[in-house]
């Protein structure tokens, strides 16, 4: 039964942003206001000091991360229950700079 407040969300993706971009590293930080998650693609390197070019940026408000970080959880579980467990890349990254 529906509430006379509850309202349905339509979500559209612009045909720029529906191809996705990659990106095999993520950065979190946070202020008082916000958190951000910097989405980034490690590049090769013959060196010692990676280079990671940040793909896409994202601002999340504090209210809204514990459903993010639930949402992640939830997908994860069931990512694993379908295909098996997720390993971890054996490598290390650098310390960030």
């Amino acid at each position: 039964m529906e509430t006379p407040n509850q309202q349905e969300l339509q979500i559209s993706i612009p045909d720029d942003v529906a191809g996705g971009v990659y990106s095999n590293l993520a950065l979190v930080w946070h202020t008082a206001y916000e958190f951000t998650v910097d989405f980034a693609a490690i590049e090769r390197s013959d060196s010692n000091r990676v280079p990671a070019r940040v793909v896409a940026r994202v601002r999340i408000p504090p209210t809204v991360m514990f459903d993010l970080m639930r949402a992640l959880n939830e997908n994860m579980s069931i990512y694993e229950q379908k295909f098996g467990e997720i390993k971890r890349f054996g490598g290390e990254l650098p310390p960030a700079a």
